[in-house]
């Protein structure tokens, strides 16, 4: 079997600038939560597409704003995207999908944690983790664990992610620690841009092996001592930026694997979603009703 895992989040923002804007008979911007409700019934057709989870956050604030005043926060999205962060969970739930609404977690977490949970059972084929965000590159595995970019049509295995960073999956973390992340607003150190930051990694693994003195390194980088001297003028930020990278694979899911097979969509809360949303010709996309 195929376990797919959806970053709701990413196609909510997708598909709020991909699609035409739509409006509810009550005048709600809802065009983003059609859009997702044709790609999920689109993917349910696939026979592959047999155990599906649906991640999101429920509120984009999580446990990593207590770590860092500059982390990630909602503020500045657009309110027509904004109020439709309900009403996609509530698409996902009524096509009968396993939904996770995370607020002390983020999407990304869960779906690292059911990743490695699906990944050890040997019933699994593979684990599809359907989002482009670099943080999931970390809990990619061989061609087991893999990464879907539906924008791109892309997937990324292990050898993808070395190709892209320069540095296996394990060490992606430290690479957005020292380059940085501006969508999750990580701001990195300066002057660690993606190459250097790929080649010294690819060397000792992670930020807190990277020798102190510059003299130590014995690979060819440019500006050397001028990295050196930035990051350990910032180790302890350095360090924080890592682990503020660095996926939970501890979110409390109460679901197993068997748990995600999808087995079809409720009739009566599609029904009742369609109504709100003005548009009963969704109905006739979804494969099968439980």
């Amino acid at each position: 079997m195929k376990v797919h895992l959806i970053d709701g989040t990413f196609e909510l923002f997708r598909h709020f600038f991909a699609v035409p804007s739509a409006t509810a008979p009550d005048g709600t911007e809802v065009g983003a939560t059609k859009g997702i409700i044709r790609s999920l019934c689109a993917l349910l057709k696939q026979p592959e597409a047999s155990h599906v989870a649906f991640s999101f956050d429920h509120v984009i604030e999580s446990f990593r704003n207590e770590m860092f005043a500059g982390y990630k926060t909602g503020a500045g999205i657009e309110e027509g995207l904004l109020g439709q962060f309900r009403l996609a969970e509530e698409a996902a739930e009524a096509l009968g999908i396993v939904t996770w609404r995370n607020i002390d977690f983020e999407a990304d977490d869960a779906i690292a944690t059911m990743a490695v949970r699906a990944a050890a059972d040997d019933r699994v084929d593979q684990v599809v983790m359907r989002s482009p965000d670099k943080d999931l590159a970390q809990v990619i595995e061989g061609d087991r664990v893999v990464m879907y970019d539906s924008i791109r049509r892309k997937t990324m295995n292990e050898a993808g992610v070395l190709e892209k960073f320069g540095v296996a999956p394990a060490s992606i973390p430290d690479w957005l620690g020292l380059v940085g992340d501006r969508a999750d607003g990580i701001p990195g150190i300066p002057k660690w841009g993606a190459k250097s930051a790929g080649t010294v990694l690819a060397r000792w693994g992670h930020v807190s092996e990277i020798p102190r003195n510059p003299a130590e390194w014995d690979i060819k980088v440019r500006g050397a001592a001028g990295l050196s001297a930035n990051l350990e003028a910032m180790r302890g930020e350095a360090q924080l930026y890592v682990d503020l990278a660095t996926l939970r694979y501890d979110v409390p899911l109460i679901e197993t694997v068997d748990q995600l097979e999808w087995k079809g969509g409720n009739l009566s809360r599609m029904t009742a979603l369609c109504a709100r949303l003005g548009d009963n010709d969704l109905l006739e996309r979804v494969p099968r009703w439980a």
